[in-house]
């Protein structure tokens, strides 16, 4: 299997899951949490943050599959103003982690939270 996969041995055969079907659902999850607006990406050559829409979710987070199949993700967003920021990535990284676990059936080994912003909400 590629280093782009974690992988799984069933009694029916092996089950490989792509980084990027993972990247999209721990977005999708993350975006449902409270207090964040979104996913971001970074612009290396400004440094200016951006909110990603929808669509593109998985381009705020990074996934690496380890040696031992373990998911390390690293995940980019934009908090809301006036929230406790500690409290929304401790909330975030409790709910990414248990729904990337029950999707995938690998485990989490870590969940790096990256804040690139804060917007007011309308």
């Amino acid at each position: 299997m590629s280093a782009n996969t974690g992988t799984m041995n069933t009694n029916l055969g092996n089950v490989a899951v792509d980084n990027d079907v993972i990247a999209k659902y721990a977005g999708s999850s993350a975006v449902e949490c409270f207090g964040i607006v979104g996913m971001a990406t970074v612009n290396v050559k400004d440094g200016i943050a951006k909110l990603l829409k929808r669509d593109s979710l998985k381009h705020g987070v990074g996934v690496t599959v380890t040696a031992d199949n373990k998911i390390i993700i690293d995940l980019h967003i934009i908090v809301s103003y006036g929230v406790n920021i500690s409290s929304v990535a401790s909330n975030l990284i409790s709910n990414v982690k248990y729904k990337v676990e029950e999707f995938s059936g690998l485990k989490v080994e870590k969940i790096n939270v990256l804040v690139e912003g804060v917007r007011a909400i309308d």
